[in-house]
Parts: C-alpha cells; sequence; structure tokens
C-alpha cells in the first residue's frame, strides 16, 4: 500500500514528492507499530513506471512477499546537479571540474537536506503513521549513501541502521572520512556497505569506487559494532544491480 504526498524542504525552500510504503497488514491491526526506513531517490524505489530510467529497485515487490514488516518513506530526488548539492554536506570544486565546470561549485546542501529530515519530516510520520519512533534507519545510493553515511554521523541516536550502496564517498572523500573519525558511532546497530567491481560515474572509474569504499570500510569497522562490506563482482552502477541486493540487504538489517 502507499501513500504519496508533497512537501516543502523548508531548509531550501523546495517542494518535493515524498513517496510512502506501507506493509501490506497496515490496516489489518491497528495495534501494530512499525520501524520506519529513510531512502533517497524515492522515484526509483518502488515502482519501474515511475523510477528515472525505468528501473528501480523493487522494494514494495519484495517487502510484499517476506515476512519483513517495516514502513518505507522514500524522498525523491531533486534534478540534475540539484541532486548533488542536496546529497553532499560540502562543495566539490573537484566534482565541479569533473560534472559541471561552469559552476561555482557542486554540493554543500546536504547539511540542511538532513536537518529537514531529522527535524521535519520524521515528526510528521512519526504521527501521520503508527512508527516505533526510536527505530528509524537510512539508506541510499551512491550519492544517497554519501549523505546517508553522514547523516549516521551526525544522528547516530536517530538512524541506527544505515546501508550505503555504491556509495559516492569520493566525492568529497576526505571530508566524509574526517566526520567518521571524529563521530561516536557506538549506538549505530548495523552498517551495510558495498561497492561494484564494474561500475563508474563519468570519468570516476570503478577502482576509485572500490578504493574510496575501502578506505572509509577501514574506518567504520572501528566504531561500529556490526557491520558488512561487500564487494559485489561484476554489478555495475544502477538500480537493476541494487534490486538483486535488496534481499541480502533487508535481511541483514531488519532479521
Amino acid at each position: 500500500m502507499f501513500e504519496h504526498f508533497e512537501v516543502n524542504i523548508s531548509t531550501l525552500d523546495r517542494k518535493r514528492m515524498v513517496r510512502v510504503y506501507l506493509p501490506k497488514k497496515y490496516d489489518e491491526n491497528k495495534e501494530k507499530n512499525y520501524p520506519v526506513l529513510y531512502m533517497h531517490d524515492g522515484q526509483n524505489l518502488y515502482k519501474d513506471e515511475d523510477a528515472s530510467y525505468g528501473m528501480s529497485w523493487g522494494i514494495s515487490d519484495y517487502l510484499d512477499k517476506s515476512d519483513i514488516e517495516i514502513i518505507v518513506v522514500g524522498i525523491d530526488c531533486n534534478d540534475g546537479y540539484k541532486r548533488l548539492d542536496e546529497y553532499s554536506p560540502w562543495s566539490s570544486s573537484e566534482m565541479r571540474n569533473i560534472f559541471a565546470p561552469e559552476l561555482d561549485g557542486i554540493g554543500g546542501e546536504g547539511k540542511q537536506y538532513v536537518e529537514y529530515i531529522v527535524n521535519e519530516l520524521k515528526p510528521f510520520i512519526d504521527e501521520k503513521y503508527r512508527t516505533i519512533p526510536n527505530e528509524s534507519s537510512m539508506a541510499g545510493s551512491s550519492m544517497g549513501g554519501l549523505i546517508s553515511t553522514y547523516a549516521a554521523c551526525k544522528y547516530p541516536n536517530i538512524f541506527k541502521k544505515v546501508v550505503s550502496v555504491s556509495s559516492a564517498y569520493w566525492f568529497t572523500q576526505e571530508e566524509i572520512e574526517q566526520l567518521i573519525k571524529d563521530s561516536n558511532l557506538s549506538s549505530i546497530e548495523k552498517f551495510y556497505l558495498d561497492v561494484e567491481t564494474n561500475e563508474s560515474s563519468g570519468s570516476i572509474d570503478s577502482l576509485r569506487y572500490i578504493e574510496s569504499s575501502e578506505s572509509v570500510y577501514s574506518l567504520l569497522k572501528e566504531k561500529v559494532k556490526d557491520i558488512k562490506f561487500v564487494i559485489a563482482e561484476g554489478a555495475v552502477h544502477n538500480e537493476l544491480a541494487w534490486r538483486e541486493r535488496v534481499p541480502a540487504i533487508f535481511k541483514y538489517l531488519f532479521e
């Protein structure tokens, strides 16, 4: 069961669609409350016809057939380079040169984006739906993985389970690594991250993806008591590849 509604990201003064998946038995047991998973690129999570490139994670299909009962809150991404702005807390001059040299910089709005989720969207979801407020998780892919890791570092007592798929840590490698070093992540219950051996983004090749994620993992494993790092052989950088890993990710997180 789905509910869609538009919100105003007040910290950035932008409208955005939010897509909520509710467990198939949500209306049957009015006394039951559910954990919540917050995810980025919401349009790509459930149905191929809604997805940016015609392929989705297929999360709703998987959950409808599984015994895992959670609420998933998908926040649509912004268009074009504004997606990169919102999914990175830090501006990157190097990435500007790679993606859009005509711009002054790319990134730098992630702090405001996460603050909106924590201070406005989460309280709204907890009031509107039967949630377990202290059981919130966050997941994302590529730049969505970067911003999920940032959120875990900034709000480890809120997002206690975290997923970072095909992580674009290379976007601001130094900054995210320093944040991890400076953060107390003892309250994080589970952290999943992975990288593919055949993925790329523009001039960023698979080797840089792998080395970038390995470097972050080496820091996280010293901070998080239950962490899983997967190198997916032969997989590419798209939603169909991530769909293949959905069962393993959700079982690790929620079973």
